[in-house]
């Protein structure tokens, strides 16, 4: 029953991964949002909001290359 026939958009929000990559993606940059809210950070929070920007970009590539396999195997 598979199918190729889905938009690129909806056979990456079939892939299990993507989606949980996803999820987190969003979750590293709600807590950024949050961070970023603050007038002044802690030392601590700075090292929070550099680890959490490395974290999702580490994360936005991976997505990338779920979906350069997807657009691949059309």
């Amino acid at each position: 029953m598979s199918q190729n026939a889905g938009s690129p958009t909806e056979r990456l929000l079939e892939n299990e991964e993507y989606r949980r990559l996803h999820d987190q993606h969003h979750e590293y940059e709600a807590k950024l949002s949050q961070l970023t809210d603050k007038v002044v950070l802690s030392d601590e929070e700075q090292v929070e909001e550099t680890t959490l920007k490395k974290k999702k970009l580490h994360v936005k590539d991976q997505m990338e290359a779920i979906a350069r396999r997807v657009r691949e195997d059309h």
